[in-house]
């Protein structure tokens, strides 16, 4: 059990990154439907440069860089040229898809270098790792899943204990009185769509760097999608974004779990449960009423300042 709950939150990594970064997104107003892509864009480019330099904080970054990278079109084209969010984010996961085919045709079947996966290796923090049943699920993993944690915390305290953390909620919640209250719009907006963007670019190179160091096509393989949905079920939440990614990394990896207990259940149904578990938790969040678990009231919606 123990052991399961452990690679549960190995499989949730990904989608904490993404899910995160997601919400630090829509928080500004702006619903960026790319995380697929840029997790792509992540994941290949923090390979890539890996594999030419075995440099693990260096790919890290070009990882992050490569995600930004992906929001600043998305930001340039929806913050300054007013375009629909909607069809951009759709897009830009296009976009991702085949900048990730294409960058990484010469790569398939490469193996990470041995740098990278030695410095991913599962490292237990001394004292919490030998916490009973606690220690080995959450403090007996690699660098990754530690800055995770660190990633939402910070992400928290930002959010609800800090100026900008309020400001940048107000700037979702209605747009115009956050511009007409002296907050500089159009920074705010880039610079929360860079940091979610760079996130998302992050969970993909986990996947590439140290869930699967084998580059292969499709190695994000719809995650980015559920993270557009786990930032509804956790009611823009990066706490409960963390529980809400190693829910669903669990569903992704249960197939593995029946095939060890013998259960013979087909593996075509195995895959489906995270998409079905998906489309349940939209339906089942869309009609909360709670007021925390609303959306932001103008996400979606593209500021004119002309009609304030």
């Amino acid at each position: 059990m123990v052991e399961f709950l452990a690679a549960c939150v190995v499989a949730g990594t990904p989608l904490v990154l993404a899910t995160v970064g997601e919400l630090i997104t829509e928080k500004t107003g702006n619903l960026n439907l790319g995380v697929e892509g840029m997790m792509l864009m992540g994941a290949v480019m923090g390979f890539y440069t890996g594999l030419h330099t075995a440099s693990p904080v260096l790919a890290i970054l070009s990882a992050a860089l490569a995600g930004a990278g992906g929001a600043l079109i998305y930001a340039f084209v929806t913050v300054t040229l007013k375009a629909s969010q909607v069809v951009t984010g759709l897009t830009l996961t296009i976009f991702g898809t085949g900048f990730a085919q294409f960058v990484g045709e010469p790569l398939l079947g490469t193996m990470a270098p041995s740098e990278i996966t030695a410095f991913f290796a599962k490292t237990a923090i001394p004292v919490l790792g030998q916490i009973p049943f606690i220690g080995p699920i959450f403090f007996q993993q690699d660098a990754f899943v530690y800055l995770s944690y660190v990633i939402c915390v910070l992400a928290a305290i930002y959010m609800y204990k800090t100026k900008m953390g309020m400001n940048l909620k107000a700037l979702g919640e209605n747009t115009g009185a956050a511009d007409a209250s002296g907050i500089n719009i159009n920074l705010y907006k880039y610079a929360h769509i860079l940091a979610g963007g760079a996130l998302c670019g992050l969970g993909g190179a986990y996947l590439s760097l140290v869930r699967i160091p084998i580059w292969q096509e499709d190695v994000v393989n719809g995650r980015g999608w559920i993270a557009v949905a786990l930032v509804i079920f956790v009611a823009w939440n990066p706490i409960k974004g963390f529980f809400g990614g190693v829910l669903f990394g669990g569903l992704s990896i249960i197939g593995l779990r029946f095939q060890a207990m013998g259960l013979g259940i087909s593996q075509y149904l195995v895959d489906m449960i995270p998409y079905i578990a998906t489309i349940f938790i939209v339906i089942i969040s869309t009609h909360k009423k709670r007021k925390e678990s609303q959306p932001p009231g103008d996400l979606g919606n593209n500021y004119f300042r002309e009609e304030r």
